[in-house]
């Protein structure tokens, strides 16, 4: 008899849980988008952005996914036939190449495979290499979904300090903003891009683009950009319509004010804190299972895991049994793989990822990793024991 019946656990990767205070916020007859109250509830989501990001810079707003996040960021910055250098560690960085290259930029591709992090050495090396200064922007991910990955972005920008390259530093903090420390101006970044459906946890439709005044100058000389995509407007309206090159996502924004509120109230530092703690969980029950059959952790050094999402794998078929009996038996849904044929690819067939960002707490983690132990138990899977305990451990350790 299947327990899934009651209110299912969402640990994708993204969409995240949504808080019951977000949904009611949302829940609302349409309202006037002409009304100066709504014009100023959204004009306080401005500053309260910034301090997520810890950027006093620019914060452009748009209605679209992260993929319309990566194309505002290059729109704004990068014309045709100029350079981007792309460091990859997963699907989600090849992505955003894809992207620049659509607009008809020169990609260059530094391939870090996809069980470790951006390697600053081999970045300088590319930048030093480039004594015509060609490249325009390098653009980072800061945590890649697929792979789980996280990369020191402030490394990035020593390197590029290092060797003199006036190249912008890009970073998509798609996965990590709010999840995993950031800190856009402490860390140098010249543009940074997020959505709205994970650390933020509000649903998907909103995209933003963070910028400081060294991208905006970038900006002011290029040729032309779209209207759509212009930051220019959207960052500094003259008139409300402005801030979203049309009609307002009204429902989205009510509920992007109650998720800040959430946030704020608990800290930043803390909202930090409480995911590393969680994810440690969750690592320490990977670990335990690991120890006996094929059950693996895709990142091997703790210091390189995201806080927001971790990609393991068991191999095909048990990856996607085990999936599936934790969705249809359990009411349990982890994130699906996203390979492209590389046996190598941790996005692959039996691989699977645990979503462990935004509205996340202790009983939700201790239940994913009971359940995923019962789907091992039921399914005959070969794992390692005291995957509980160990979790345990990990979250009453100072």
């Amino acid at each position: 008899m299947p327990l899934s019946n009651g209110r299912p656990h969402m640990a994708l990767p993204g969409p995240s849980m949504m808080p019951d205070r977000v949904l009611q916020a949302m829940h609302r007859p349409a309202p006037d988008i002409y009304d100066l109250d709504l014009h100023d509830m959204v004009a306080s989501l401005v500053p309260d952005l910034r301090r997520v990001a810890r950027t006093d810079g620019h914060v452009a707003m748009y209605i679209c996914n992260g993929h319309g996040a990566w194309e505002a960021a290059l729109s704004n910055t990068v014309a045709p036939d100029e350079t981007v250098l792309v460091p990859t560690t997963g699907a989600f960085g090849h992505g955003w190449a894809e992207m620049a290259r659509g607009l008809g930029a020169e990609v260059e591709i530094v391939e870090h495979g996809r069980t470790t992090p951006i390697d600053p050495d081999r970045v300088c090396a590319a930048l030093a290499a480039d004594k015509g200064h060609r490249i325009k922007a390098v653009l980072a991910v800061h945590v890649d979904t697929s792979s789980s990955i996280r990369s020191d972005i402030a490394a990035l920008r020593r390197v590029l300090d290092e060797v003199g390259h006036p190249a912008l530093l890009m970073a998509d903090c798609i996965a990590s903003l709010g999840c995993d420390a950031f800190e856009m101006d402490a860390w140098g970044v010249d543009v940074m891009i997020t959505g709205s459906q994970k650390g933020l946890m509000v649903p998907p439709g909103m995209a933003f683009v963070f910028f400081n005044d060294r991208a905006a100058e970038v900006r002011r000389a290029m040729p032309r950009v779209s209207r759509y995509w212009d930051w220019a407007a959207r960052a500094e309206p003259e008139m409300f319509y402005q801030y979203f090159g049309g009609t307002a996502p009204t429902h989205h924004l009510y509920g992007l004010r109650a998720a800040l509120d959430m946030i704020h109230e608990e800290g930043m530092e803390h909202v930090w804190a409480r995911h590393a703690r969680l994810a440690r969980a969750i690592w320490a029950a990977g670990e335990a299972w690991g120890a006996e059959g094929p059950f693996r952790l895709n990142v091997a050094d703790p210091a390189h895991r995201s806080h927001a999402v971790t990609a393991a794998a068991l191999g095909a078929p048990d990856g996607d049994r085990l999936r599936a009996w934790c969705r249809d038996e359990a009411g349990l849904v982890l994130g699906i793989g996203l390979g492209v044929g590389d046996p190598e690819d941790p996005t692959n067939s039996g691989y699977f990822r645990f979503g462990h960002m935004g509205h996340v707490n202790a009983h939700g983690i201790l239940g994913l990793i009971g359940t995923v132990e019962t789907g091992l138990t039921v399914l005959d899977i070969p794992h390692g024991a005291g995957a509980m305990d160990a979790a345990v451990k990990a979250l009453t350790a100072a």
